[in-house]
């Protein structure tokens, strides 16, 4: 049987020791940018479910007291605090919420 070797320069490889260090300086170095979201929702298309109030991790969104053409209680966006994370657009089964997103 016949071993196998290795060739090439090991210097090559990134240690975890040196990897940390390269992303603790990019880390320092690169700022997060700040976004602002906002919601958009469709009142004539959305059903009620309120599969989307759960889901919004900044309770943006609530169901009204109104209703819509068919008889539904619609959702509405209730605040300004949307960070434009798209939970509630994905969850929703209808398709009737579009999120938009704004860097500060």
């Amino acid at each position: 049987m016949k071993s196998l070797s290795i060739s090439g320069n090991l210097s090559n490889f990134v240690t975890l020791k040196k990897l940390k260090k390269l992303s603790n300086q990019n880390l320092k170095s690169n700022t997060m940018a700040k976004v602002k979201g906002d919601i958009v929702i469709n009142i004539e298309r959305c059903k009620g479910c309120e599969v989307c109030v759960p889901a919004c991790p900044n309770s943006v969104i609530a169901l009204s007291k109104n209703v819509n053409g068919k008889g539904y209680h619609y959702a509405e966006s209730v605040n300004e605090e949307c960070i434009g994370c798209a939970s509630c657009a994905i969850v929703c089964p209808d398709g009737v919420i579009t999120v938009y997103k704004v860097k500060l």
